[in-house]
């Protein structure tokens, strides 16, 4: 680790919500492989348990802003534990009624989607409190960098831990382990005092306990980011699906793991890399370049003659995931002032997640139709062809701004 990410360790207060963030984000991890099988189990049928598991994603990504509103205007401390208790509870009965067979299937449906909405956005609300203690510019780039990388870590080891579960007692297990660690994570976070209070939340909005309102329209930069983002989910959303293909039709399907383990060590490497240099270029602008760099890779992996090319291609591509999303929350971070920042990375988070759920659904209705080469080079598409026009626009804005990056944070007017 460079000096660099030790002085992000060393900021005062830090550590601890970071700390408290990773073990919940563990949960995220775990908890949706653990309800897929556990609800399978009672159900009999993976087209049961696919379908509430993708009504548990919907709502889990479509109502993150709504809930990051909620820790905006009343502060992490107030809104966050209420939250995380209404999941955890949920998850609780969740993994008691799937414990022995026989569990009503659509109660157990019912409350996996229930659980779905109440979300808690820890990675918002620890982006915030990074945004809170640390001005520079320079060295919030690192610790966002660093957040993305050790999320990014936390997913990974999150299904090894599943399979340890689903040894030694099965799958409600790791329901009930993921309900303790992410309630666990989120008390501990919103008890950190690096957490703004409610109070503060209240002030950044003016009169009445309302924060101002977030509207994309009005706050360009910000919406510009959440394009991006979108267009990445998009093609990574495909991707898995893509490799899976590309190594059945070479009669190599076990080799999708470490295929995947490619990008995953890419983006790690390239998070830790980029957020160590100190950039010229404005955030506006680098964005979309690196989105575009993410697209041209992609497209150039559905021309890969082997598996090795394949995985160099797919380790090259995940170079630059990381680098996208920290550039894209620090876009976020800048377009709007305190009161609004935690749904400002929420939205961000939520095109990539809508993006990439998209991005599979997609990819799924036309691998068997078209050429894998050609569902590649769709799959690149998005992030080609947005990365000219937002360019463009990053330009314009840095030349309107008058300065050569983006240091300074600009708040957009309230209400926007």
């Amino acid at each position: 680790m460079s000096l660099s990410y030790v002085s992000v360790l060393r900021v005062p207060r830090a550590a601890r919500p970071f700390a408290a963030t990773l073990v919940g984000r563990l949960s995220y991890g775990i908890v949706p492989l653990a309800l897929l099988l556990a609800v399978k189990n009672a159900a009999g049928s993976y087209a049961v348990a696919g379908g509430v598991m993708a009504l548990f994603g919907a709502l889990s990504v479509v109502l993150s802003p709504a809930r990051a509103a909620l820790i905006d205007r009343y502060g992490a401390p107030r809104a966050l534990p209420p939250m995380a208790g209404v999941y955890a509870g949920l998850l609780v009965v969740v993994a008691l009624l799937t414990w022995r067979p026989g569990a009503p299937v659509a109660l157990v449906g019912a409350l996996t989607v229930a659980a779905g909405a109440c979300t808690p956005p820890l990675g918002p609300v620890m982006r915030a409190v990074w945004s809170a203690l640390v001005p520079d510019r320079a060295l919030l780039q690192r610790a966002y960098s660093l957040d993305g990388v050790a999320e990014e870590l936390m997913y990974i080891t999150a299904p090894l831990l599943v399979g340890v579960l689903l040894t030694v007692s099965g799958p409600s297990a790791g329901v009930l382990v993921g309900a303790v660690l992410v309630f666990s994570g989120a008390t501990v976070l919103a008890t950190s005092p690096a957490v703004p209070r409610g109070s503060r939340a209240r002030a950044a909005g003016g009169k009445g306990s309302a924060a101002p309102r977030l509207r994309l329209r009005g706050i360009a930069p910000l919406r510009h980011a959440v394009l991006v983002t979108g267009a990445v989910g998009l093609g990574l959303g495909s991707l898995e699906l893509l490799v899976v293909a590309f190594t059945e039709s070479l009669h190599s399907a076990s080799s999708v793991s470490w295929v995947l383990a490619a990008l995953s060590a890419g983006s790690a490497v390239g998070g830790l890399s980029y957020g160590a240099v100190r950039w010229r270029s404005p955030d506006r602008v680098r964005l979309p370049l690196v989105a575009a760099a993410l697209g041209a890779t992609l497209l150039a992996a559905g021309f890969a003659p082997g598996l090795p090319v394949l995985a160099v291609l797919i380790a090259v591509a995940g170079l630059f995931v990381a680098p996208a999303l920290t550039t894209a929350y620090l876009i976020a971070d800048a377009s709007v002032d305190e009161g609004r920042r935690t749904r400002a990375g929420a939205w961000v988070n939520t095109a990539f997640n809508a993006g990439s759920a998209a991005g599979s659904a997609a990819a799924g209705l036309l691998i068997d139709r078209l050429p894998l080469a050609v569902c590649f080079a769709l799959a690149a598409a998005p992030a080609l062809l947005c990365a000219p026009l937002m360019l463009r626009a990053g330009v314009r804005g840095s030349r309107q701004a008058g300065a050569p990056d983006t240091g300074a944070r600009t708040d957009a007017v309230s209400g926007a």
